[in-house]
């Protein structure tokens, strides 16, 4: 029998003591176990979504992602890779110190479980073994990226509510599967933050919030 936990949105991290979790995060925290499975309610320029996340696809990645959002690390995110029919990604942060924070802080690689099929959504990584806070969500069924590189990339969870907002984030910029476009410098939004990406890319849609409203735990 499961049992629900319901979670506050409001005072997440409040109360504690010590330093900054996103310019600080202790390795201790960052190891901690996240529940079974929680919903995400992200508010975004283009409206709400919930992304369920279920820790037996990934049980490091969705410690990950639940240790980010409980810290608020993804509010004001741009979704700066947006690939109409492909996907959709965010994850480097709007503020250059907590970029150069997490750097080389990354995961290890997990066996696919569950694949890319429309809505769902994984880390991104650069190479085996680099998975540390950038996320992207499939728009179609991507069932390569289950075994590129002969690894693939491990869903963490997937959209269970709003879709049609997150079908609705602008591509202007990114382009389409057949016709892509250069978009923005990763290696700049890491050193200029969303300062570079409102003075080049200004409609780029974003996150506003992002917040665990309920959990499960067995």
């Amino acid at each position: 029998m499961r049992r629900l936990l319901l979670v506050a949105a409001i005072g997440l991290g409040a109360g504690c003591q010590g330093p900054d979790p996103l310019l600080a995060p202790a390795p201790k925290r960052l190891a901690a176990a996240a529940p079974d499975s929680f919903d995400v309610l992200v508010r975004s320029s283009r409206g709400p979504f919930v992304i369920r996340a279920r820790r037996h696809w990934s049980p490091l990645g969705v410690d990950r992602f639940h240790y980010l959002v409980s810290h608020r690390y993804f509010d004001e995110n741009r979704f700066f890779r947006v690939v109409g029919g492909f996907v959709a990604q965010w994850g480097l942060s709007g503020d250059p110190a907590v970029n150069r924070a997490w750097e080389g802080k990354s995961i290890p690689d997990e066996p696919v479980q569950a694949s890319n099929t429309r809505g769902r959504i994984a880390f991104a990584r650069g190479g085996p073994n680099t998975r540390t806070v950038q996320l992207y969500l499939n728009y179609g069924d991507n069932g390569r990226l289950d075994t590129l590189n002969t690894f693939g990339f491990p869903p963490i969870g997937e959209v269970i509510e709003g879709m049609a907002a997150v079908d609705s984030l602008n591509f202007e910029y990114g382009g389409t599967r057949t016709d892509r476009k250069p978009g923005p410098s990763q290696d700049s939004i890491r050193v200029a933050g969303n300062a570079y990406l409102a003075r080049l890319y200004p409609r780029l849609d974003y996150i506003s919030t992002a917040r665990v409203t309920r959990a499960w735990r067995r």
